[in-house]
Order: structure tokens, then sequence, then C-alpha cells
């Protein structure tokens, strides 16, 4: 889906593209040019340098006309006059949209290092003070940010190793990142500058720059993908006319990874983004906000990946359940979807998130959803591995869920009774054994007579179960009798049968045949 979004607004950057190669630099000669005009109107110059030049155009991004805006050295910012500085700032950004190959470190030194300086220089002009991002200039900024930023990723198992983990594997960094990290720096203080008009500037941070940034997520690079949430939060604060479209295009890129692929680098990141997001949606919360989190965010639990981004995603939940409380049970409903069967360390996660939207769950709703929730806490109350059953018997040293459990003591106790009598009787851990026995001491003074109650019926049903496998093992034997005497009967029949062949056939009274071929000797014809 974000592919074909990036499709539909292709075509309108396509026609950008070519009205700028069309008025581009064509050849060395006109970079040279435009370098050369503004040594002439340095401070040292006899020439006036009072009326300001036209704006240079756009580059043609070739091997050539790279050669001829690296052969000179522009001045610097502080070698020119004021009405200068604004063309030598977008003969700078021109200079820096030329892209080289990191891979090889001894290709383009000189150029490498000319470019590091100039992008230096350019972020000290940016913070050097107001008037730097007017609308003139923008053009030239977001070409030299889309040449520099958006790229192709390498893939994620690039030598086709056979069950790679990406949770295993050092990240690869990015080689181009001495020249990335600046470019960074550079947008980011575009976006908050104060010069920076978002009724202007979304002509050019549009929804297709939008959908790049949101491509770059998925690098390798821990150092690009922090630069990229706080460069995505600050678009969505200033641009509110993007802000539908990138929580739109967020949800395509967890819908991708959810049901198709279950690998994506900047999924941490962007829950990041999202938790700041829901933190100031408005109250009560709109359809649009509550179908992201059941179709979006909850499934978002079930990757087995959950661990790498869980505390993001519980953090976002949770935050919908605190603005509207109702939500509670729709989560813990979707939460019980998704419980893992055999993954312990996702039980673990699990109980945890389940414990901080139960402090936030009222009565009645957490009333609706007690019979199927405590069925999976039994489970888990029994569960061999002793993280899952401490975890899980930690809940009740919260007080506000021990208050929720107190008020529906009478359908919870014999839901739960029965897991702690095993866990007391027979549980292998120590300190399970011991938080055991203060949750079912918990329960017998909260309700002595209900908790005997349902002791007895325990006991009872208990009982009933040894009588019914006693009866079971009972038929079970019986079974077992009766198939034996039945061989014992055809052993019987069977000998009654070979000596009534041995009298037909006389020479075979010394040797007893095997069945197979006696079978055989009844099969042919006797002359």
């Amino acid at each position: 889906m974000l592919k074909s979004m990036k499709q539909k607004f292709g075509g309108m950057k396509k026609e950008v593209g070519k009205s700028r190669e069309d008025s581009g630099l064509s050849s060395s000669s006109a970079a040279k040019s435009s370098s050369s005009g503004l040594m002439k109107n340095s401070p040292g110059s006899s020439s006036s340098s009072s009326t300001p030049r036209e704006k240079p155009p756009l580059p043609v991004i070739s091997d050539q006309t790279l050669a001829a805006y690296y052969a000179e050295p522009l001045p610097s910012m502080r070698d020119v006059s004021a009405a200068e500085r604004q063309n030598l700032f977008v003969q700078k950004l021109h200079l820096c949209a030329f892209t080289f190959d990191f891979t090889d470190s001894d290709k383009d030194v000189r150029e490498k290092e000319v470019k590091r300086q100039t992008l230096l220089e350019l972020v000290d002009y940016a913070n050097s003070g107001a008037g730097k991002f007017t609308e003139a200039v923008s053009e030239d900024i977001v070409f030299m940010l889309n040449r520099n930023l958006f790229r192709s990723l390498p893939p994620v198992n690039p030598n086709g190793v056979d069950n790679y983990d990406a949770e295993e594997e050092e990240p690869s960094l990015e080689p181009a990142w001495p020249h990335l990290q600046i470019v960074f720096e550079f947008l980011l203080r575009y976006v908050v500058s104060n010069d920076t008009d978002a009724k202007v500037a979304k002509k050019y941070i549009d929804q297709k720059f939008v959908l790049d940034l949101l491509e770059l997520f998925d690098s390798e690079d821990p150092r690009e993908r922090g630069y990229l949430k706080t460069i995505l939060h600050r678009i969505y604060g200033k641009f509110m006319v993007h802000r539908p479209f990138i929580r739109k295009a967020i949800n395509n890129v967890f819908y991708q990874f959810i049901y198709e692929t279950e690998k994506h680098n900047g999924v941490t990141e962007l829950l990041e983004i999202l938790g700041s997001i829901i933190n100031g949606f408005a109250l009560p919360l709109k359809e649009e906000h509550k179908m992201f989190l059941m179709r979006a965010l909850m499934p978002l639990h079930k990757p087995k990946c959950v661990a790498l981004y869980h505390q993001q995603l519980a953090y976002c939940v949770t935050q919908f359940v605190e603005k509207d409380a109702k939500l509670a049970e729709l989560v813990i409903t979707a939460l019980l979807k998704y419980w893992p069967v055999t993954n312990s360390q996702k039980e673990v996660l699990f109980l945890g998130e389940l414990e901080e939207i139960l402090e936030l769950t009222q009565a009645a709703e957490f009333q609706k959803v007690m019979i199927p929730l405590f069925k999976q806490l039994s489970n888990c109350l029994n569960s061999q591995h002793f993280q899952v059953a401490e975890r899980s018997l930690f809940l009740w040293n919260n007080e506000h869920i021990e208050n929720l459990v107190a008020q529906q003591r009478h359908q919870l106790l014999p839901l739960v009774l029965p897991a702690l009598e095993d866990n007391t009787a027979s549980h292998w851990n120590p300190a399970v054994h011991g938080l055991t026995c203060n949750v079912r001491k918990m329960f017998q003074e909260l309700d002595e007579a209900l908790f005997e109650e349902c002791q007895r019926k325990d006991n009872d049903d208990l009982m009933g179960k040894a009588q019914e496998m006693e009866e079971c093992k009972r038929k079970y034997d019986d079974d077992l009798m009766g198939k034996a005497q039945e061989m014992e009967a055809k052993e019987k029949k069977w000998e009654a049968v070979n000596r009534l062949a041995h009298a037909k056939a006389p020479s075979l009274a010394e040797s007893q045949l095997p069945r197979y071929l006696v079978r055989e000797c009844k099969a042919a014809p006797v002359h």
C-alpha cells in the first residue's frame, strides 16, 4: 500500500524533475560561471556587490557537472556581503546535492571533505539568525535533501544466510553517515525554524516527501532512525494538513509488517511517535482513532518479535484506555485473542501489559471480561515456567486489581482456587510456592465461608475425577483381560487346527509349521 501511495504522487514529481532538468546547467561552463560570479563580487573585488544577482538554477547531476562544481572552492559565508549570502547559500546547497560512494574510502577523498565542510557551514548559517529559509530557496533545499536522503536501503540479509535472525545480528551502519548526519541536522533546523511557513513549505514537504521519510525507517542504522523519529514528529506537529495522511501511512507500514513481512527495523520509533500523538488526541475519541487501536495496534501483539517494541506498544495501548475506560473490554479481549501458547517470554510481557490495563479498568468493564480473563490466568498460575507463574501471582500485589477481584470473588475464586491448590501441592519452584500460599491466604481471609465452600467443591471435584480415573482404569484392565482371554481362545483353536493338519499330513508331524505356511497348505488342494 505504501508503494501504491508513492506511485500516486510520483507523476507530479516526475514533471517537476523534468522541468528542473530542462532549466539546469547543461555544461560544466555554466557551473564555473556561477561560482566565479560570486568570487568577483567578494569584498576584495573592485566591482560593486550592492546589486543582488539572479538565483542560480538547479544543477544537472552528472559526473561532468560534479567535476565542475568541485573544481574551485566556494567562498565562505563570512567573506561575502549580506546581499550575496543567499545566492551563495543556494550555490552551496547545489554543491551538496552531489553524492559520493562511501564504500570505497580512497575515492573522491577531497570532494567528500569539501562537501562535509560545506554541510557544516550550511548548518551554522541556518543557526545564525532569521531570514534564511525563504520561499525562494525552499525548492533548492528540498532538492538537496532529496538527493542525499532518499536512497535504496541495503537488504536485511545481504549474504543470504540461512536462519538469519536480525535480533541477534549486529546492525549494519550507514557508510555515508558522516554526510547524512549533517543533512539530517539541516533538515531538522529547516522544519523547526520560524522562517519555515507551513502553508508555503507544504508544496515542498509534501506527501511524497513524507512517504520517502517513512521508507527510511527501515534502515538498520539506529542513528538514522533516531533522527527520522524526531524529524517526522516535528513535521506532524508543524504541518497540520499532513496529520491524517501521516497516521494513515504509518498504519500501512504496520499492516505490511503484521500481515506480510514481520520484518521492519523502525516499528519501535514509529510507536514512540504515535505514543506522543495519541497523548494529544482530543476527547471524545474519534471512531477513526478507535479503529486504529483495534486494527493496527492490537494486531502488533501477534509477531514473534514483539519483545523488540513491546514497551512502546503497551504505552500506546494504555494511553487509549486512559482516555476512554470503555475501551478496556475491547483491549483485554484482543489481548486474550493474541495470547501466546508456547512462548513464555511473550506471556511474561503480556502479563505486565495486562496489569497496566487492569489498573485503568473500571468495575463495569472488568465484569464483562473477567471469566475468560481468569480462565487464562489460571492456566498461567499452573505454568511450569516459573517466570510466567510468578508474574501472574504478582497481579494480586496490585491494590486496584485486588479490589476488582474481591468484588467478584464469588465468580472468580472457583476459577483460580484449583490452580492455587495444585501449585501449593506440587509446584517445583519455591518462590512460586510461597507466592501461591500468600494469595491463597488472602482469599481465605477475604471470605472464609466462600473459601471453604470452594475448597469443598474442589475436593469433591478431585474425588469425582479420581473415581472417574479409577473407573477408566478398571475398564481398561477389563478390556485387557478380555483381549487376553480372546487370544487364549484363539491359541487353543489354533492348536486344534494344527493337530488336525498333522493327522491329515503325517509328513508334517515332526515339525510344527508357522501359521502362514499352514495357511498356504490349507489353500493348496489335497490329493
